[in-house]
Formats: C-alpha cells, sequence, structure tokens
C-alpha cells in the first residue's frame, strides 16, 4: 500500500526511458555515472538528447558505483549511477555492496533483457534482483511503464531516508521502450517502510541525567554523525560537557580532530587513550555507531568492565546487536542531539568537575604512551611522514579519499579531520580499489577543492584506468602512492600471525607509475628521500589544472600500530 500526493504530470505519452530522464531531473540529479550497453540504450538515447542532466563516463562498471559513493559521501545528495544488464551490473555489485555496508544513498539503474526473455538465458542476462538482494537496502524490478515514475521516486526516498543505503531499479529494455504518460508524485509513503526520526523524549531525558551523572564518561561517535549531518550538533555538546570524545574510521571529522577533547580514532588502529578510555570509562555514549568488530574487538571481552551505555541511532536493528545497551535511542542523531543541547542547556545540573578532572588525568597518562610515534630520522620515506606533510601542506582542508590497506590506516592516524565528509573511504567492506574513483567523484562534485588519494600500489592497480576518466573529464586530483612493494596489511598480518611466511604478499613486475600516468596524459612524480617529500607535496597541490601522480618509495618494513590482534580486547594492543 502506498500514498502518492500530487506531482508533476506530462499528459503526452512518454517512453519508458524518456520517463526515467524525466524521474532524474525532477529529483535535480546533477550527474549520473555510467556505462552504456545493449540492454540500457533506450536510456542513454534520452540521455544524449537533454543537457540537465551530466553523464560521467567511467572506464568499469565498479568505478561507477564507487565514483557515485565518493559524490555522495562528499555531499548530501544521493549518487545515480546507470549500467547494462548482466556483466554491466555484475561489475557493479562490489560498488553496491561498499555502499550498502558503509550506509551510503545511491540509485543504481540497470538496463535487462526484454520481460519477455527473462528466465531463458538471453544474452547478458543475470536476475539483477536475485543478486543484488543480499547486498542492497531495497530492490526494484519493473515490469510495466506505467510505474517507472513511481518506483524512481520510492528508490530515491529508501535511498536518502532512515539509515541510507543502495537501491536498484531493474527496467527490461521493452519497458524502456513502450509508452504512458508521466506523472511524477511530490512524496511518497510507504506502509511498510517508515523511517523513525524523533527520539523518545522520556529515553532522552534519562540519557541525559546518566551522563550528567557519569563520573569517568566517554563519547563515541560513528559514521552516522556524518550521514546524519549531526557533527555541529555533536561538537557543541561534547564542548558543553567537557567529555572525551573518540570517533570510529567511518566517523572521523565528526567531531574536529585537532579539538583538545578528542582522544583520535579508537579500533583496532586507534589511539591506546581512545581504546583504554572505551573499556574503562563508566558511561558510554554511542552515536551514530555500531560496536562492530574492528571497533571494540570481542563483545565478551568489551562486556568484563561494567559500564552503562547510552546508543542514540536511525537503525532499531543496530542497537543491541553486539553490545546490550542500557538506555536505547531510537532517531535521527541529529534530531536527538538538538533536544540534548536544549535540555543541557535548560538544565540546572552539571558534571562532576573533581572526578572529570582525575578522569582526564588518566587519559593524560593512556596519551603520555605515545602510541602513534615513529622514525622520524629515517633516510628511508616513513609514510606517517608524508601523510602529516599532507596535512600540513593542506592545512588539514583536504578532501581525503583512500584506498584499503596500512596507507588506509596511516591516513586516518595522522590527517586530523576538522571537518565532516572530507574523509572518503571504504569501512565495513574494505574494498581495494576505491580510492581513484572516489577521488573523481569528489571532485566532480567540489570542483575548486583540493582532492588527494592517499593508496598503495596493490590497491591502486585495482581500478588504474579511471586515470583514463580523469583526463576525460579533466579532474586534477592528487595521487598520494605510499608504495612499499607488498600489500602492507596482508604482509603486516603474516609477519605478525602467519611465522613471517609472505605468501602471495609481494608486488612484483610492478608498473613504472611515473611513465603509466604520462601515457595518461597526466603528470608523475617519483620521491624516495625523505627531504624531497614536502617540496613533491607542494608542488603537487600548486599544479591546480593536473592529476599528479605522487609515487613515494616507502619502508617497507614498516607496521601500523597500535594493533589489536582479531579476537582480543580493547586493552590487548599491541603497541610497538
Amino acid at each position: 500500500m502506498e500514498m502518492t500526493t500530487p506531482g508533476v504530470t506530462t499528459h503526452a505519452e512518454l517512453t519508458g526511458a524518456e520517463i526515467t530522464i524525466r524521474c532524474l531531473q525532477e529529483e535535480g540529479v546533477e550527474f549520473v555515472f555510467g556505462y552504456p550497453g545493449g540492454a540500457i540504450l533506450p536510456i542513454y538515447d534520452e540521455m544524449f538528447k537533454q543537457d540537465k542532466v551530466k553523464h560521467i563516463l567511467v572506464r568499469h562498471e565498479q568505478a561507477a558505483v564507487h565514483g557515485a559513493d565518493g559524490y555522495a559521501r562528499s555531499t548530501e545528495k544521493v549518487g545515480v549511477v546507470m549500467v547494462t544488464s548482466g556483466p554491466g551490473v555484475t561489475n557493479a555489485i562490489t560498488g553496491i555492496a561498499t555502499a550498502f555496508m558503509d550506509s551510503i544513498p545511491l540509485v543504481i539503474i540497470s538496463g535487462q533483457v526484454p520481460t519477455h526473455a527473462i528466465g531463458e538465458d538471453a544474452f547478458q542476462e543475470v536476475d539483477a534482483v536475485g543478486v543484488t538482494r543480499p547486498c542492497v537496502k531495497h530492490n526494484f524490478l519493473v515490469k510495466d511503464v506505467r510505474d517507472i515514475a513511481v518506483t524512481m521516486k520510492k528508490a530515491f526516498y529508501i535511498a536518502r531516508t532512515g539509515r541510507p543505503g543502495p537501491v536498484v531499479v531493474d527496467i527490461p529494455k521493452d519497458v524502456q521502450q513502450h509508452k504512458a504518460q508521466f506523472h511524477y508524485p511530490d512524496s511518497v509513503s510507504l506502509r511498510s517502510y517508515n523511517p523513525v526520526v524523533k527520539g523518545h523524549a522520556g529515553q532522552i531525558k534519562k540519557a541525559l541525567q546518566l551522563i550528567l551523572q557519569a563520573k569517568r564518561p566517554m563519547f563515541y561517535a560513528g559514521g552516522g554523525v556524518i550521514l546524519g549531518n549531526a557533527s555541529v550538533e555533536l561538537t557543541q555538546f561534547v564542548r558543553a560537557l567537557g567529555y572525551p570524545c573518540t570517533n570510529t574510521l567511518m566517523g572521523l571529522g565528526g567531531f574536529p580532530g585537532t579539538d583538545p577533547l578528542s582522544t583520535g580514532m579508537l579500533g583496532m588502529h586507534g589511539t591506546f587513550e581512545s581504546n583504554m578510555a572505551m573499556q574503562h570509562c563508566d558511561v558510554l555514549v554511542a552515536i551514530g555507531a555500531r560496536f562492530d568488530d574492528r571497533v571494540i574487538g570481542n563483545p565478551k571481552h568489551f562486556n568484563q568492565e561494567h559500564r552503562q551505555i547510552v546508543h542514540i541511532d536511525v537503525d532499531p536493528s543496530s542497537i543491541s546487536k553486539r553490545v546490550k545497551v542500557d538506555i536505547p535511542i531510537v532517531g535521527d542523531v541529529r534530531d536527538v542531539l538538538q533536544e540534548l543541547n536544549r535540555q543541557l542547556a535548560a538544565s540546572r545540573d552539571r558534571p562532576d568537575v573533581e572526578a572529570l578532572k582525575a578522569w582526564w588525568g588518566q587519559i593524560a597518562e593512556w596519551k603520555s604512551r605515545d602510541c602513534l610515534k615513529y622514525d622520524r630520522n629515517s633516510a628511508i620515506i616513513k609514510p606517517q611522514f608524508v601523510v602529516e606533510k599532507l596535512f600540513e601542506v593542506t592545512k588539514g582542508d583536504a578532501y581525503v579519499t583512500s584506498d584499503v590497506g596500512q596507507h588506509q590506516m596511516w591516513a586516518a592516524q595522522f590527517y586530523k579531520f576538522n571537518q565532516p565528509r572530507r574523509w572518503i573511504n571504504s569501512g565495513g567492506l574494505g574494498t581495494m580499489g576505491v580510492g581513484l574513483p572516489y577521488a573523481l567523484g569528489v571532485k566532480i562534485a567540489h570542483r575548486d577543492a583540493d582532492v588527494a588519494c592517499v593508496t598503495g600500489e596493490a590497491s591502486i592497480l585495482m581500478c588504474i584506468q579511471e586515470l583514463s576518466t580523469a583526463k576525460q573529464y579533466r579532474l586534477p586530483v592528487k595521487i598520494v602512492n605510499l608504495n612499499n612493494r607488498y600489500m602492507g596489511m596482508v604482509r603486516q598480518w603474516q609477519q605478525f600471525f602467519h611465522g613471517n611466511r609472505y605468501s602471495e604478499s609481494y608486488m612484483d613486475a610492478l608498473p613504472d607509475f611515473v611513465k603509466l600516468a604520462e601515457s595518461f596524459g597526466h603528470v608523475g612524480m617519483r620521491i624516495d628521500k625523505p627531504g624531497d617529500v614536502e617540496g613533491a607535496l607542494r608542488e603537487a597541490f600548486a599544479r591546480k589544472d593536473d592529476l599528479v601522480f605522487m609515487d613515494f618509495i616507502t619502508d617497507q618494513t614498516e607496521n601500523v600500530f597500535p594493533m589489536i590482534p582479531g579476537g582480543k580486547g580493547l586493552s590487548e594492543m599491541i603497541l610497538v
């Protein structure tokens, strides 16, 4: 059952392909990332006939989804993708799963074989609904041209509301060619889908009382703060209380990384002080976070210490899923934090100053371990040094994308994000290859901003063909390749847990990245001395119109510390 409100109606009949493009126009879509093919050619034909919606032609469908994903992560908009049937949609699945794990709003329009051929093993036929079902928020197969408009409205509504996520709309070729009147509703309401926005007033009041009574409080903020656009409200609340705040990998920038109240990132490669404070606090306030395995390690170990937990999340299924909480609040995190700020301002109660002072003293003692130290006098380039210089050169204002591995963790540890939506990486799925297409999507959304892709020689090769896309659309991103000639994180685990048996982690026969970048029409640099790092970065960012590929030859033996081994707890960190 559904309810729709009046919207845009065209009395002349339009083809399904025309209707699809009109829907995108009505949604205010600026860019579509895609790759054409037979089953979606009618829609591409209509795309050609208009200029409101611009198309970004990638070189692989996986990169189309990653590009739209990066665009969505760095804005408050829904990313849009178009792919053809069969291998087109299967190539897109890694990108769809990446977005799904990190709750990124996307609408993926896939072409499909004609309705009469579905189930007949037709050329380039794949059950798009079936294969994407495990990694989408929802999906649709449109069998009637009259259903395209309302289905598209549902898709955008579902993608952006509640806990966001990707939605697939699969449209058979004959449906794209059939005709119907076009009616695009202003809104749609689904009886079976009604996300809660307002948090329960009684629960919010109870939460504030508990927070104010805390002796050893801790704020734990995740990606939901970013997605819920709640960074301003979170920062106001934390600063008003003077409590420590840690961010997850996905939550970096949700609270300013350079703020004195920030203890840095937590989790498997988080700071010693963040993890110890998480383990030993007496009141934990989790906001837009889900207590995942890379954050708290083993739940049994985490639960050994008694603490009371407030958990604020828009998704009720995330609450008490891995860790039982005391005060659950289901609602939009921004809305809930606004109410908490209002109640705090009206309350006469204030935190226990002496207890808080003692707690900060304990945190300072943990921080004195200097868990992120590294050899700053090395004759070989240390990857941490490159990221620190990147922060310095960009004044912390760049959009930074990353691939997955050691370089990702170093970027998260050493680039202090003070604003939301500036840190773009794959957290849940851990997808190698996302960095470059993410950077292109971000640059399309923010043409005048500095965009840096921090990557490694293994990851960058997975979507290296997108250097061609960058050339076509003049997207001058800066690539910071921390090249240690290994799949670094794989090698690190093999060193620690597999007896130094480096099975298939050595990257032999690597290309000359300088020549490779130049072959695509870009600028390449090779940097192998620590003294040349800052100069190379400054020169690269001064070249505003050029994509610059900086190949930094880094220490092969460097590991990411701190580190919590798999299955261990927050207080079982390896520090050196």
